[in-house]
């Protein structure tokens, strides 16, 4: 993928595949991957159906292939050394309130606004989004994932601001079920 070049279909074995392009398709995307009610497959299925316009085209012996050109596309073509693990440091349901705004403010307008966005184009925004609270609070996430001292003043607005800095843990409806179940035990006494 190039730099200077908005994809709007990816070649999975010599066949172009419309994609669908706008920021709102991959950030459901996702989110779908955050979902701990969807097993693999199935955020492999929801990644391929709102991805490619023409999913169900797609021969089965090039799915892995398809995949792999999916995930490269939403990467921007960035690829991370598998060998060395990241926290954690966002989650684009959690974070959507504190992203639109700083993306805004790099793109000087209101994207939701817009019909269409590709998705390159917003991410450019959101990788250059600069000085605002959504960075903010990822620095702090970061310093404590990496075990580093918080400044004062981001300890002060750590404890202000718990809500919006901790990456809330979603459970599935199974797990949710069973921890409710394991409280009513616990309250009974």
């Amino acid at each position: 993928m190039r730099a200077y070049e908005l994809p709007t279909s990816l070649n999975i074995n010599g066949v172009a595949y419309t994609i669908r392009t706008d920021f709102r398709a991959i950030i459901d995307i996702l989110i779908a991957m955050n979902d701990p009610d969807l097993d693999q497959q199935a955020k492999t299925f929801i990644m391929l159906q709102i991805l490619y316009e023409e999913w169900q085209n797609i021969p089965f012996e090039d799915l892995t292939e398809a995949c792999q050109k999916a995930c490269d596309f939403i990467d921007c073509g960035q690829v991370d050394d598998p060998n060395k693990p990241k926290p954690r440091l966002m989650d684009w349901e959690q974070d959507g309130d504190m992203i639109v705004p700083a993306v805004n403010k790099a793109a000087g307008k209101e994207i939701r606004a817009v019909p269409y966005m590709h998705w390159w184009t917003f991410f450019g925004y959101f990788m250059e989004s600069g000085e605002c609270l959504f960075n903010t609070v990822v620095g702090i996430r970061s310093k404590k994932a990496k075990g580093e001292r918080l400044d004062k003043w981001e300890k002060k607005f750590y404890q202000e601001n718990k809500n919006i800095i901790d990456i809330k843990t979603r459970l599935s409806e199974e797990e949710q079920a069973y921890k409710d179940t394991l409280n009513e035990m616990l309250n009974l006494k």
